[in-house]
């Protein structure tokens, strides 16, 4: 008996060196940790429960089956995070670099398939060099079962990727179906094709942080949400993000204990609103001073910041938080910040998470790069998933709300639950002097005339009393009362049902 207890010892001890202890100090000395640390940083401790630890490739040409290690290059199972349930893989770049095997793909897939059956969350860790080339077709077809696999998955458990290291070719397509995607500076990226083919097709130079680094899909493509500065960095927010989410579509949002009351005023809100309607105030000062403790996690902080859109807590429970931001574009509308705000809403609507917009938004943006670059089509997208929504909505109108803009908000229109305005609020089709300039287009060589017909317009429209008095504002609140309303509102949605017609799938514009 101790003779077959030393022999499962040693075979343990073999899967966890993975690819021996030379590259475990090349992955150090990079400034990455191993599959197996990162797991330790972000689970909690002795939580783990592995699987498919003795897992070997199947390989047989290119003297592949003179060369096999235990794992295959992926540690996988589940653990908990501050004590709830969630199932891991983490890809091992000293086994093969990583690189993504049949009986690798199968160990995601089992792993991913349980999470589906019991209703928990997955978080990827990604550290692949890719497709492992010794095997064909049979490694492109292991990546194909776990894409078929992050689609079912979408909008039934919570999908988070981390990109740790290189994540290449058909690689990052599984990362781009998960909910949300955090990078590492400097040590992780993602590309479709590297640098070298880029060179060899377009002639363009360009490194891999430039094409396709944790900076350029932070800020530029919108692809990855938040970038952090190392691996510990990252994988501890991801504890900070997971605590916010609920474990499945059949559970009710996490709720933790908090000693902020519902009722709490803020008085210095009041003066938030600048007297001057041009300048510009930071609406996350607003956003931090509403949910509980200030504490708000935001994703995509430095894509489209011209829409902010992240999770709070309100009464111990998790809310999502969408909102312009006047100190971006002036919280323009464009392609961008539709498609990031479209794109959370609809993962708040399929996981029942309330949503709370904040609304001061002039309208969409103009210009033939907008129109030619589809904002049409794009600008839907947020249209779309607020209407499609069914999920609590409350709304708060802080000062502009024009055009089309205003309807896309999560108006009363689109099925808003509560729509509120503070007293500074102005919901018109368009600012007042554009709309004098349309109006009374024959007094437009008169000064004052269109002085006096603009002070009109504002003193008939820069206020929310007329939408009010048609109904499509539900009250007009005191800034420094907006938490103690929205904690009311939410109170009240809990029991909200509301169901869209039947359908086998909508057809959003894509």
């Amino acid at each position: 008996m101790l003779a077959i207890l030393e022999k499962l010892e040693k075979k343990r001890a073999e899967a966890r060196l993975g690819g021996g202890q030379a590259r475990i100090d090349a992955q150090h000395k990079k400034g990455r940790l191993t599959a197996r640390e990162r797991l330790d940083v972000l689970l909690d401790p002795g939580s783990f429960e592995e699987v498919d630890a003795y897992v070997e490739h199947n390989c047989v040409d290119f003297g592949m089956q003179d060369t096999v290690i235990p794992g295959d290059g992926v540690v996988t199972g589940s653990g908990t995070i501050n004590g709830r349930l969630v199932f891991v893989f983490s890809q091992d770049f000293t086994v093969f670099g990583g690189s993504l095997s049949e009986r690798h793909a199968q160990k995601i897939c089992k792993i991913m398939d349980m999470a589906l059956k019991v209703g928990a969350p997955v978080i990827g860790l990604n550290d692949s060099g890719g497709a492992r080339i010794q095997e064909g077709v049979a490694s492109l077809g292991g990546y194909a079962e776990v894409f078929q696999r992050n689609v079912l998955a979408s909008g039934v458990v919570p999908q988070i990727s981390l990109i740790m290291g290189p994540c290449a070719g058909g690689a990052v397509y599984s990362p781009a179906m998960t909910d949300f995607i955090f990078m590492v500076k400097d040590s992780s990226y993602m590309f479709v094709t590297g640098p070298d083919v880029v060179k060899t097709v377009t002639n363009e130079v360009v490194t891999q942080e430039e094409l396709g680094g944790a900076v350029t899909h932070t800020t530029k493509s919108g692809v990855a949400d938040v970038a952090f500065e190392n691996d510990i960095e990252a994988l501890l927010a991801t504890r900070d993000f997971f605590d916010f989410l609920p474990l499945s579509n059949r559970v009710e949002v996490p709720e933790r204990p908090t000693d902020d009351a519902a009722d709490r005023l803020d008085m210095s809100l009041d003066t938030l609103i600048p007297d001057n309607a041009n300048k510009p105030y930071d609406m996350k000062e607003l956003i931090r001073k509403v949910v509980d403790e200030g504490d708000f996690f935001e994703t995509q902080p430095t894509h489209a910041p011209n829409i902010v859109t992240g999770f709070g807590r309100i009464e111990g429970r998790t809310v999502g938080i969408v909102a312009n931001q006047p100190l971006a574009l002036a919280g323009v509308l464009d392609i961008n910040s539709a498609k990031k705000g479209g794109r959370f809403v609809r993962f708040c609507d399929a996981f029942d998470i309330p949503i709370v917009t904040f609304v001061d938004v002039p309208g969409f943006l103009p210009g033939t790069a907008q129109e030619h670059n589809g904002i049409i089509k794009h600008g839907a997208k947020l249209l779309f998933a607020y209407a499609e929504a069914t999920v609590p909505k409350i709304t708060v109108i802080t000062r502009k709300a024009y055009g089309g803009a205003y309807d896309v908000m999560s108006s009363k229109h689109l099925r808003g639950d509560l729509n509120y305005a503070w007293p500074t609020a102005e919901i018109a089709v368009m600012g007042a002097k554009g709309a004098v300039e349309i109006i009374f287009r024959k007094d437009i060589g008169d000064p004052d005339k269109i002085a006096a017909r603009t002070a009109e317009y504002e003193a008939r429209f820069a206020n929310p009393f007329v939408a009010a008095s048609k109904g499509f504002i539900d009250e007009v609140i005191m800034p420094h009362s907006t938490r103690r309303r929205i904690a009311l509102g939410l109170r009240k949605l809990r029991g909200k049902q509301l169901e869209n017609p039947w359908k086998k799938h909508d057809n959003i514009p894509l």
